[in-house]
């Protein structure tokens, strides 16, 4: 596998990740609005809910789930680049830098999935979530962003 392959996977591992935390940052803020609409007067209440939830949806549907899945098919790519192109064996994945990114990749994939599961909620209208909850929570994918781009910018090793 050539170096120009691989840096080609990277570039759209990259640009796959870009759209997928933009997603998640502001997924989160939707949710927000949407809790917030509880206390406010009938029909204005019910439309503005209505035009928040198609929002949520197709965010989901249409940004965040595609470019998951592209970063995780990219990211794996690269990982068998290293493995069988680069000849670094699996063995690789152990490394403390790369241990890191995985573990922020699985919390990231985690969080994606809590919020797919809290639409579900909003749109059957059995969420508990304040909208000050998910202020509060709307910057947990870049502090896990923060993690998984330092260990791979530095590749730091223990010792």
């Amino acid at each position: 596998m050539s170096f120009e392959t691989f840096s080609l996977v990277r570039g759209l591992h990259i640009l796959a990740v870009i759209a997928w935390m933009a997603g998640m940052l502001f997924l989160p803020r939707l949710y927000a609005y949407d809790a917030e609409q509880a206390g406010k007067p009938e029909p204005l209440r019910s439309e503005m809910q209505g035009l928040l939830r198609i929002w949520q949806r197709r965010l989901l549907k249409i940004i965040i789930n595609p470019s998951m899945t592209a970063a995780w098919v990219f990211g794996v790519w690269m990982i068998l680049i290293h493995v069988y192109g680069f000849g670094q064996g699996w063995g690789f994945l152990l490394l403390p830098w790369m241990a890191t990114k995985l573990v922020a990749v699985f919390v990231l994939s985690g969080w994606h999935g809590f919020l797919a599961g809290e639409l579900k909620r909003i749109q059957a209208g059995t969420s508990v979530r304040s909208g000050r909850f998910w202020r509060m929570t709307n910057e947990i994918p870049f502090l896990i962003a923060i993690v998984a781009v330092l260990s791979v910018t530095v590749e730091w090793t223990l010792g």
